[in-house]
């Protein structure tokens, strides 16, 4: 009789369990006094989750909103949840409180496991959606049940239910370029085939380490380092959030072997030169940029500070989740490149006119981890799906040995005078200058040109340049119509929930800056 246990990714990491119960899986840096926790552990209270929500009336299919931060327990509760059949909502605790409440009404989630601590206004969102079972973190708010009162109650023992292959694992929530977050479902089949994938071609180890700073509920921390390691026999170091000279800290004390994190994250760390060179990296095999475009520049100067090789990857949530990266014929993609496409997958460019381009225009995807479609978005799904293939809305251009590289979002484009401007490239061309540390590019209105770009900079640490210098650099290295009209510095650009740079919120800010009237008027 077939396991139910091994179609079920809530058992990712049983294998890992049985042959290693009393390795560590998780060192939780989030309470005060570091919590390690061992494969024994974990395998015992994944299944108490999965007890304790089928006691409490939660069926397969049922939605589970959950608003956890940076701890071992939110590991436990998604894929515990998983087990049972159950769907996680994983929620993104810097939402706003009418975005969660689209969310758990969309997703028609019946409860909710959630940290009060993780979001201001998480639990009188859920209170609000009137959930049949609602479990918090101590102090547990007034009628909702205390989670691990509840959770030790709980005997460790689960037989999972049988599950079809393309039961929904979990529905995360993308928030897009524009509009309202889409729900993206994932099916227990694709997601374990990327899991198996990953191992079957770059296999992880129990020796390996990876250390976690971004946030669990985005595909940086899930597909960079707990899904790998853990199904591995490996461990994960967890960071409540990212703080620089913290982060290094804990790189080398826990030698780590490994670690991720976007591009804001790695720019960062590199502001901590002095704590760089005094600490020990020596078990550290390499690092990993991702989520973001990555500047080359930027995979350069981490190379250099840290010794190791800095890797660059290609995904998305909907999209298998990864799909480019690392060659596996023991090349080394160029900086600058996010690799080549990974097997068991295809890849291709699609030009704007619908056409299949051999160099340029926009990434198509298919695999087994593609999503089978948006929630409740036919429309949605009509547009960006095709025949099994993935419309990403990302532009790439590919060169004669395979790698491919990042040009922008098909909707980040604008037109200037007739010419069509990527920002990233803009922004690309103003990092090689050694003053600039971050830049956001965007469109301002223009009374000739109808857009023009404008750029908000972070200046790189005791370094000075002026919005002339700047402009006059961008107009040496690159075409006229591309660079920016108006240059403003800051102390940081915005970020989002997963720490990418918040281009729609970089608008508004230039537009409050700048005025109502177009340029050249």
């Amino acid at each position: 009789m077939t396991d139910r246990r091994q179609d079920n990714l809530g058992y990712w990491c049983h294998a890992a369990a049985r042959a290693h119960p009393e390795r560590i899986a998780i060192i939780d840096l989030s309470p005060a006094a570091p919590r390690e926790l061992r494969y024994r552990e974990l395998e015992d209270r994944l299944d108490r989750v999965a007890a304790m929500l089928t006691a409490a009336g939660l069926q397969p299919g049922d939605r589970l909103a959950m608003s956890i931060g940076n701890r071992f327990e939110f590991v436990e509760v998604m894929y515990g949840a998983m087990r049972a059949g159950i769907v996680p909502v994983p929620l993104n605790t810097r939402l706003a409180g009418d975005t969660l409440a689209y969310i758990l009404e969309d997703s028609e989630s019946v409860a909710a496991i959630v940290d009060p601590a993780s979001s201001p206004t998480v639990v009188q969102v859920c209170d609000a959606a009137r959930l049949k079972v609602k479990l918090a973190f101590a102090p547990a708010p007034t009628a909702w049940r205390d989670y691990e009162k509840s959770l030790l109650a709980t005997p460790p023992k689960f037989d999972p239910p049988a599950l079809p292959a393309n039961h929904m694992s979990f529905l995360p929530y993308t928030s897009g370029s524009t509009g309202r977050p889409k729900g993206v479902v994932l099916t227990h089949e694709g997601q374990l085939w990327w899991i198996r994938t990953l191992q079957k071609y770059w296999p992880s180890g129990i020796d390996d380490r990876a250390l976690a700073a971004v946030p669990l509920f985005h595909k940086n921390a899930m597909a960079g380092a707990i899904k790998p390691l853990l199904h591995a026999g490996g461990s994960v170091v967890l960071l409540p959030g990212f703080e620089a000279r913290r982060f290094l800290e804990a790189l080398s004390k826990y030698r780590c072997t490994a670690a991720g994190g976007v591009p804001a994250v790695f720019t960062l760390l590199l502001q901590q030169k002095d704590l760089i060179a005094s600490l020990d990296f020596s078990a550290l095999k390499g690092l990993k940029i991702g989520s973001a475009p990555t500047p080359k520049e930027l995979m350069d100067a981490v190379e250099s500070a840290f010794g190791v090789p800095v890797g660059e990857s290609y995904g998305l949530t909907e999209g298998g989740p990864v799909m480019i990266g690392a060659p596996r014929d023991g090349r080394r993609a160029p900086h600058g490149s996010c690799g080549v496409i990974w097997p068991e997958g295809e890849c291709k460019l699609v030009s704007a006119d619908g056409a299949d381009h051999p160099s340029y225009g926009e990434l198509w995807v298919r695999n087994p981890g593609v999503t089978p479609g948006y929630y409740k978005l036919p429309d949605v799904n009509r547009e960006r799906l095709v025949d099994g293939w993935l419309r990403t809305g990302d532009v790439f251009s590919l060169d004669a040995q395979g790698f491919y590289y990042f040009r922008g979002r098909v909707d980040d484009m604008f037109n200037s005078g007739g010419e069509n401007v990527y920002p990233l490239e803009v922004e690309n061309i103003l990092l090689k200058h050694p003053a600039v540390a971050e830049v956001s590019v965007v469109p301002f209105p223009h009374a000739i040109k109808g857009e023009v770009p404008v750029a908000m900079v972070v200046m790189a640490k005791a370094r000075q340049a002026s919005e002339d210098e700047l402009k006059k650099f961008c107009l040496a290295n690159g075409p006229a119509y591309a660079h920016p009209r108006r240059i403003h510095f800051v102390a940081q650009l915005p970020l989002n929930g997963p720490g990418k740079i918040d281009r729609k919120l970089v608008t508004r800010q230039m537009r409050e800056i700048i005025g109502d009237q177009p340029l050249g008027a």
